[in-house]
C-alpha cells in the first residue's frame, strides 16, 4: 500500500513515498459488490505516478491515510453479492478489472480505480472487493493464456483512442487510401496496441523504441522499428537552471536528423496520425512532424502535462488534437470480443512476470527502464 505522510499530515504534491507491504482491513460484502482474489496484475505509469506523487498525490487528493493501488489485471471471484439482472459472476470465475472508479452520464472514466478514485481498493491485495459492474469475465473458452489477457488495459485505451484519432483524421482526409499515410508512435505498450490497429486498418506504420529487444519486437510485429538511440538528445532540454547553448545545439541537431527520417518514411507527406503518450520532452518533435490535416493523439502523460502550441500555424496546418483517457464502460465487452476473434492480444511470450515480494524491484526497474518488455505484470496470486 502507499500511505500519507508522517504526523497525521497528508504529503506535500511531489514528495515521494514506497509502498509497504502491511495488513489492509475493508468491511463486509454489500450489496453489489464481489469478493475476488487478484491473480495477475499490470503495471502501469499510474503507478509510477502515485509512487512519485506527481502529477498528484492520490493520499491527498482521496482524503485516505493508505491507499492500495493496481487497477488492471485479472482476478478471480471468491464471493459475490451480485444484484444486477442477469449477472452470472460464481465462485471461481476469472474476471479482467474494468479501472473506472467514477463515470461521467456517457460512461467515460472520471476517476481511476485504484488510483484517485476514493474508497477502491486496487490489486496490490491478497483479497478486495469490487463493484460487480467493473468486472468482465474472460471468455470461457478462450485461446490466451492468463499473463496475455493481463495486458488488456493498454489494448482497451488503444482501441478507444485509437477510433477517436482515426474518426477525426477521416473527417478531413475521407476517402485517400491509408497505405499513403504513415502513422506514428513514441514507445510504449499503449502505442504498440495502437499501431497494429492502424496496421489493420492500411496505415504504414513506424515506432520508436530504444533497446535491440524492443526493436527486433517491433519488427516481429510488422511496425517499422526506429531506434531511438540515433537521436539522443531528441527531448526538449530542461528550462531550469541557466540556458545551456550547447545541449539545445545538440537537441536541433537530433530533432532535425528525426525529422529527416520521418520525412523518408512518409514519402514527403509528415505524419497523419502521431500518437503521443510521452508529453511535454518530445512535443517539440511531435508537432513538425505532423502531417497538413494531421492528428496528434494522446492518452496519457507519461513525461509531461503541460504543452505550448502556436495556435496559428496549427490552425493554418489543420491540426487535430485528440485527447482520450481510459475507454468507455459499456464498449468493454465488445473490445474483449475482438480481442478474443481477431487475436489483437499481447503476443505469446511477450510479458514479464515478477512475484508478489518483488513487487518493489518492479517499481524500481521500471522506473530506470530496465524492462525490456512493453507488458510487465506482478503476480499476487496463484492461478
Amino acid at each position: 500500500m502507499l500511505r500519507a505522510g508522517e504526523n497525521a499530515g497528508l504529503p506535500a504534491d511531489g514528495e515521494g513515498g514506497a509502498l509497504r507491504r502491511e495488513a489492509f482491513p475493508f468491511g463486509p460484502l454489500e450489496a453489489g459488490e464481489v469478493l475476488v482474489e487478484p491473480i495477475l496484475g499490470s503495471w502501469e505509469a499510474n503507478i509510477e505516478h502515485a509512487l512519485a506523487r506527481s502529477p498528484i498525490d492520490i493520499c491527498r487528493s482521496r482524503g485516505e491515510q493508505a491507499v492500495v493501488v493496481g487497477n488492471l489485471g485479472v482476478v478471480r471471484v471468491l464471493k459475490s453479492k451480485a444484484i444486477r439482472p442477469g449477472t452470472e459472476l460464481r465462485e471461481g470465475d476469472l474476471c479482467l478489472l474494468m479501472p473506472i472508479g467514477k463515470s461521467d452520464p456517457y460512461g467515460y472514466a472520471e476517476l481511476a480505480y485504484g488510483y484517485d478514485a476514493p474508497h477502491t481498493i486496487g490489486l496490490m491485495a491478497k483479497r478486495s472487493k469490487i463493484d460487480e459492474r467493473l468486472l468482465l469475465p474472460i471468455p470461457s473458452d478462450t485461446a490466451y493464456s492468463l499473463e496475455q489477457w493481463a495486458t488488456y488495459g493498454r489494448y482497451f485505451t488503444a482501441w478507444d483512442n485509437w477510433h477517436r484519432a482515426l474518426g477525426c483524421w477521416r473527417t478531413q482526409i475521407p476517402d485517400d487510401d491509408p497505405g499513403n499515410h504513415l502513422v506514428f508512435g513514441w514507445g510504449g505498450g499503449v502505442a504498440f496496441a495502437e499501431l497494429l490497429l492502424a496496421r489493420r486498418a492500411g496505415f504504414r506504420v513506424a515506432m520508436t523504441a530504444g533497446s535491440d529487444e524492443r526493436l527486433a519486437f517491433l519488427r516481429d510485429n510488422g511496425i517499422v522499428p526506429v531506434d531511438r538511440r540515433k537521436f539522443p538528445d531528441l527531448s526538449l532540454p530542461t528550462r531550469r537552471g541557466a540556458p545551456d547553448p550547447e545541449a539545445h545545439r545538440r537537441h536541433r541537431a537530433s530533432r532535425a536528423g528525426f525529422l529527416e527520417l520521418v520525412d523518408e518514411l512518409s514519402e514527403g507527406k509528415g505524419v497523419a496520425i502521431f500518437v503521443d503518450n510521452i508529453g511535454e520532452p518530445l512535443y517539440g518533435a511531435t508537432v513538425p512532424a505532423l502531417a497538413r490535416q494531421g492528428v496528434i493523439t494522446t492518452c496519457g502523460w507519461k513525461a509531461g502535462m503541460r504543452l505550448t502550441n502556436l495556435r496559428g500555424a496549427e490552425c493554418i496546418s489543420r491540426h487535430i488534437h485528440v485527447h482520450t483517457h481510459v475507454w468507455r464502460l459499456q464498449d468493454s465487452p465488445e473490445i474483449c470480443d475482438f480481442q478474443e476473434s481477431s487475436g489483437w492480444i499481447a503476443p505469446a511470450g511477450s510479458t514479464v512476470v515478477y512475484d508478489f515480494d518483488r513487487i518493489p524491484d518492479l517499481a524500481d526497474d521500471y522506473a530506470q527502464g530496465r524492462i525490456g518488455s512493453y507488458f510487465p505484470l506482478y503476480r499476487v496470486n496463484p492461478v
